[in-house]
């Protein structure tokens, strides 16, 4: 060892025995009875004098917020079921196999290595209790003196259990393999299939939601049909495939200009997507897909991207839980009837005369209210008065596919490959990590050029025999 052979060549063996002894308790290695004892560093005592901001959620608002906090006077437990931050604009693409999954992950802990107040747990958090200031997880109690909840949101079914079993939905990226499988599987599946009905079912996809997921899932499997699936899938052309968007509201996107909206409707048509507006799924079993207006897909493929709900721990009271299962908050983001708990992000709902649904489910919300919130958590414990958050809107993008994409920033609204090409340099430059930002530039690069993609692989297959039973056989 390495504290031998220099330090302390001349000394005797038992003097090496106790030096060794000495700086393995320094090192914290010390066994006791197979009890691993370990010392605490004055910095650690220094830090258990501050107080304790427990972040649950690893999303753009938890780590916007964590970050921001690296020199102030706290200690920092960011808590999450992964141990890895999603960048969820992307998510679509690994279901589309246009990137791998692991591109759009980075380690949490990586993030925050230069940062002294900062620990993460990987953990599942079960329940707030309030009245103690715990938390009750999968690893035990965790105590809290501010808690923030930025838990984000999970797939919206609106209470239809049936849609929930067989449709498939697209939060994390899990559910973006499943979909790349079933996708893939079912492809390969109407390659050889007799039944011709069965074949025309796997064939047709249906993107149910008509805001920026939706659209770019419609988007991308447009592109799939006309580029790769003759090329790929020899036996099968783009004249057997179907791709159908079903949106509840009158236009698509509703969030964005007019403009925007009618030149990706415009983009989806041209590229051979059937798009139904104004109407409601009432249900699917796994092969029939009915909706408001009488109208029925057989389908074995339906991509649910039709809302969101706010996802959270139990233990909050029901009276502070709003439209969307999201959290009232008062406008420095703390929940309402609490003085040290706070939320934002998708669960958060500030809700104003200018806001009266609260902010929108956006990226850009969570991390500005992650950032105004350290602020305020500072100014609190110095006993300074916190500042009402302010959304500063910096625009909206979607991309429809290859050289399409809408833009509306500000008073500007633009679309076609300006858009496309910006809505490129903004996502890239927002992933974490140098190494998943040049694997994702030469992904796109390799695609754009070859009009195909290497990551079309079910690596992890997905069980598709409880949807493959056609009613009418019964």
């Amino acid at each position: 060892m390495f504290i031998c052979n220099g330090l302390i060549p001349h000394l005797g063996i038992l003097t090496i025995r106790t030096t060794l002894l000495y700086v393995c308790k320094r090192l914290c290695i010390i066994e006791s009875s197979q009890v691993y004892m370990f010392t605490v560093s004055s910095e650690e005592k220094n830090n258990k004098s501050k107080p304790r901001v427990v972040i649950i959620g690893g999303g753009f608002g938890g780590l916007s917020l964590a970050k921001k906090l690296k020199n102030a006077p706290v200690e920092v437990l960011l808590l999450d079921r992964h141990n890895y931050h999603t960048f969820q604009p992307l998510l679509y693409q690994v279901a589309m196999g246009a990137v791998e999954a692991d591109s759009i992950g980075f380690p949490i802990r990586r993030i925050f290595t230069k940062h002294d107040n900062f620990s993460f747990n990987l953990a599942d958090v079960q329940r707030v209790n309030p009245e103690t200031n715990t938390l009750t997880t999968n690893i035990g109690e965790i105590q809290y003196d501010y808690l923030v909840i930025a838990t984000g949101s999970n797939t919206n079914f609106f209470g239809n259990k049936q849609i929930e079993h067989f449709a498939m939905p697209m939060k994390n990226i899990p559910e973006a393999l499943n979909i790349r499988s079933l996708i893939i599987q079912n492809l390969e599946t109407a390659l050889v299939t007799k039944d011709m009905k069965e074949k025309f079912a796997l064939m047709t996809f249906v993107v149910v939601g008509g805001g920026p997921t939706g659209v770019e899932l419609a988007g991308a499997l447009a592109e799939m049909r006309h580029l790769v699936l003759a090329k790929d899938y020899h036996g099968l052309s783009k004249y057997d495939m179907r791709v159908h968007l079903v949106e509840g509201k009158t236009k698509l996107l509703a969030s964005f200009s007019q403009g925007a909206s009618e030149k990706a409707e415009k983009f989806l048509t041209d590229a051979g997507v059937d798009i139904l507006k104004g109407v409601h799924v009432e249900s699917y079993d796994g092969f029939h897909l009915k909706i408001d207006n009488g109208k029925i897909f057989k389908t074995r493929n339906v991509l649910w991207a039709a809302g969101v709900k706010g996802e959270m721990p139990e233990g909050m009271p029901p009276d502070v839980v709003t439209k969307g299962n999201r959290l009232y908050t008062d406008n420095v983001n703390r929940v309402k009837g609490y003085q040290n708990i706070f939320a934002i992000g998708d669960v958060a709902a500030i809700i104003t005369d200018e806001t009266p649904n609260g902010h929108p489910g956006v990226a850009p919300v969570a991390i500005q209210q992650g950032e105004w919130l350290a602020k305020n958590l500072v100014r609190l414990i110095k006993g300074e008065a916190p500042e009402p958050f302010k959304y500063v809107d910096k625009g909206s993008l979607a991309t429809i596919g290859r050289n399409k994409a809408v833009a509306d920033i500000g008073k500007l609204h633009f679309q076609g490959f300006f858009a496309w090409l910006l809505w490129g340099v903004v996502h890239i430059m927002s992933l974490a990590g140098f190494t998943n930002k040049g694997i994702i530039f030469l992904s796109w690069a390799m695609n754009y050029f070859t009009k195909n993609s290497d990551n079309r692989l079910v690596v992890r297959y997905f069980n598709t025999q409880t949807r493959m039973t056609d009613p009418e056989s019964k």
